[in-house]
């Protein structure tokens, strides 16, 4: 491919400084990310030029009209502070007939809402677990038909926010104190479902019409203490001294043919009916008696070197100069709903 004109938007907090010489490794760790896809794309002869976004989509307009980027590389996750304005963002690239990479603005809002994203794959008998949404601005109560254990979340933050060992309930003053706290802490509206036990699983999706699903990975806590729940808290996802402490990694699932088939058709399926496009996380349970649910679709996920999507793309054979070439192809060749291809 010839070199192109690369945006890459960011938020403006996360934008790497012109060098990180002398940095720890926790020091760079809030903007790897954003580091990694920026010297990747220099790597392999692009003009990059990275733009923070965060109040004000003016120097957004004004850096489009002046740079004129062949496509731009989105990284962003918020807008305002506010996860859920991540569509809009995309929708104004949409309304400029500007290509970007990763997903569309519908995608991003069925799967951005746990809610929503249970109720599609539900209707298609795709397994998810039973659920209820408990809005901020009305009364609690627990329907009969929800029954415990229950995991408490944000209806709508990623990054496992929100969400610690406290956050599998037993009983109605637990699940009334935790739908609280998220309320409270997140801003947001809070769904309890039912917990399901077993592994947990993640599937990296890349692709719009045609996919390619990698290697399914894992997040072993196999070594957490006994009595706590495996899940993936935040601390689980953030500590790393918590992560050497338990011995917490992520690898090849190592499943059997049978069952790897099986969840990368399934993956497809779920991909294609939340109209996901560029690339996308799936967040599976694998019970100990073979069911596998759908929990979360992640329609941003973390692409940084060395991090479960890239680990799962090399399994496959992709280095992560690939990777990135390729979500840039994606980006270039995706077409909005109702243009032709």
């Amino acid at each position: 491919m010839k070199p192109l004109r690369v945006l890459v938007m960011m938020d403006e907090a996360l934008v790497p400084p012109p060098s990180t010489e002398g940095l720890r490794a926790d020091q760079i760790a809030p903007f790897k990310t954003e580091l990694d896809v920026l010297t990747t794309l220099r790597s392999l002869g692009h003009d990059v030029q990275p733009l923070g976004v965060r109040f004000d989509l003016n120097p957004l307009h004004e850096t489009l009209a002046s740079f004129r980027p062949d496509v731009c590389f989105n990284l962003v996750e918020d807008f305002h502070g506010t996860g859920t304005f991540d569509q809009h963002v995309v929708s104004y690239l949409e309304l400029l007939k500007q290509p970007y990479t990763g997903s569309n603005p519908r995608g991003l809002t069925l799967a951005r809402d746990k809610a929503l994203t249970k109720k599609i794959l539900a209707y298609h008998q795709i397994p998810v677990p039973r659920f209820h949404v408990f809005p901020a601005s009305k009364p609690f109560r627990r329907p009969p038909n929800l029954p415990f254990p229950l995991l408490v979340k944000s209806l709508v933050e990623e990054g496992s926010v929100g969400i610690s060992q406290s956050s599998v309930v037993h009983t109605d003053a637990q699940l009334a104190d935790r739908v609280a706290f998220i309320h409270e802490h997140t801003r947001t509206d809070a769904i309890a479902e039912q917990y399901i036990e077993g592994r947990e699983l993640y599937v990296s999706i890349l692709g719009n019409r045609q996919l390619t699903v990698f290697p399914t990975w894992e997040l072993d806590l196999s070594n957490l203490p006994e009595s706590a729940p495996r899940i993936a808290t935040r601390r689980i996802k953030m500590d790393r001294a918590y992560q050497d402490r338990y011995k917490i990694t992520s690898k090849p699932a190592g499943l059997t043919t049978e069952q790897s088939a099986r969840i990368a058709d399934l993956s497809r399926q779920i991909y294609r009916l939340l109209n996901l496009s560029g690339y996308a996380r799936l967040d599976l349970r694998l019970t100990p008696q073979g069911a596998v649910y759908l929990i979360e679709a992640n329609p941003n996920p973390q692409i940084a070197r060395d991090e479960d999507f890239a680990d799962s793309a090399a399994a496959a054979g992709l280095t992560y100069e690939l990777l990135v070439q390729k979500i840039l192809t994606l980006g270039l060749n995706y077409q909005p709903l109702g243009l032709a291809a």
